[in-house]
């Protein structure tokens, strides 16, 4: 028997035909015997529905297959609940977290998220920002800090972007920018303030700062502040070790540190896996205790953090803080759209585990 008299055996029932065709929110609206206003409202989770209601028409639109056509309502509320993210890695354990956490609270409030990775050295392809442009999003949070507002902007329509500055840097190549942008201000000064006290009442005289990519504008910060806070304390500046925020680097650059540098009293490494890299180097190729010989201090507090291979003391910035703080300053703008810029200010603090002490 052939495939076609088989399948010829079996015709569709009428609820599969049903569901093989997109279902109009007039006919949910029909079968679920509610107003299309409704409807509508059930696929919007901020909408005010009771849930029994909801849940009902949620139902029948799934028996029906219909799904909201975004592209039609946004040609209504010119709303295309996208949002695009600009992001230097997916890969590294910050940038993932923060990723996935974003998505799913986005996803909460209704959007959908459109990712674009830049290059190595943090430019981004004009290709794909036209690319973007094209999907028009809401708003686009800008994560890698090359990508100035000034150019930004001239790709999208009504989105304002958001950029997450550090600190006090906000001139971008080395000038500032005259377009509209929102900011979520970090300021990593209060952090490192604190491991640079910590260090100094263990009896620390001499910090090497474990760098990351030079083009990094949160690099720049950070070295910025540790060298200011040491100063303020009467300490000489700190030696600044390069590196790139990977674990391969930051295990070589201690090495060198160590046997052909002058070594230090303690390691502030400029984030959390650069962090890991020097204790490993410390502990099993130099034979130095960690926090007995050496401290080492890290950034950002991400999970491994107090894994207890490691138990990193690190300056940490709070995700969710971070991430709820990104949401609103999306929703502020949607509501207020022509408000001037827009800020929110996210502090640092230590915390303590037994890499010093």
């Amino acid at each position: 028997m052939n495939t076609f008299s088989f399948l010829a055996l079996f015709p569709m029932s009428e609820r599969s035909e049903k569901r093989t065709m997109r279902a109009t929110a007039d006919q949910v609206a029909r079968e679920a015997n509610v107003s299309r206003v409704a409807v509508s409202r059930a696929f919007n989770p901020n909408a005010s529905l009771k849930q029994e209601k909801r849940d009902r028409i949620l139902q029948i639109a799934r028996e029906l297959n219909y799904t909201p056509d975004m592209a039609a309502r946004s040609l209504v509320t010119r709303r295309t609940h996208l949002v695009g993210m600009i992001v230097p890695d997916v890969c590294s354990p910050w940038e993932s977290a923060e990723i996935d956490a974003l998505t799913t609270a986005l996803q909460a409030e209704g959007f959908a998220t459109l990712l674009f990775k830049a290059k190595a050295d943090f430019s981004m392809d004009p290709t794909l920002l036209t690319y973007m442009r094209g999907f028009n999003p809401d708003s686009v949070i800008a994560f890698t800090e090359n990508i100035e507002p000034d150019v930004l902007s001239g790709f999208l329509d009504h989105a304002v972007p958001i950029y997450v500055i550090y600190d006090d840097a906000e001139q971008f190549a080395g000038k500032p920018s005259a377009s509209l942008y929102d900011r979520l201000l970090v300021r990593q000064s209060d952090g490192i303030g604190q491991a640079v006290a910590l260090l100094q009442g263990y009896g620390v005289r001499r910090i090497a700062y474990l760098a990351g990519k030079t083009q990094s504008l949160a690099n720049t910060e950070r070295q910025r502040m540790i060298t200011k806070a040491m100063a303020e304390r009467g300490m000489e500046p700190p030696v600044i070790v390069a590196g790139d925020y990977t674990y391969d680097t930051a295990y070589r650059a201690t090495l060198d540190l160590f046997r052909i540098g002058e070594g230090a009293d303690a390691v502030f490494a400029s984030n959390d896996v650069g962090a890991f890299g020097a204790i490993d180097a410390l502990r099993h190729e130099l034979g130095l205790s960690v926090p007995g010989d050496v401290k080492v201090v890290g950034f950002d507090d991400i999970p491994q953090s107090h894994w207890k291979s490691y138990n990193l003391t690190t300056v940490r910035i709070d995700l969710e803080e971070r991430v709820r703080a990104l949401v609103r300053l999306i929703l502020m703008r949607l509501k207020t759209p022509d408000a001037a810029p827009l800020t929110e200010t996210l502090s640092t603090r230590l915390v303590v585990r037994g890499t010093v002490g």
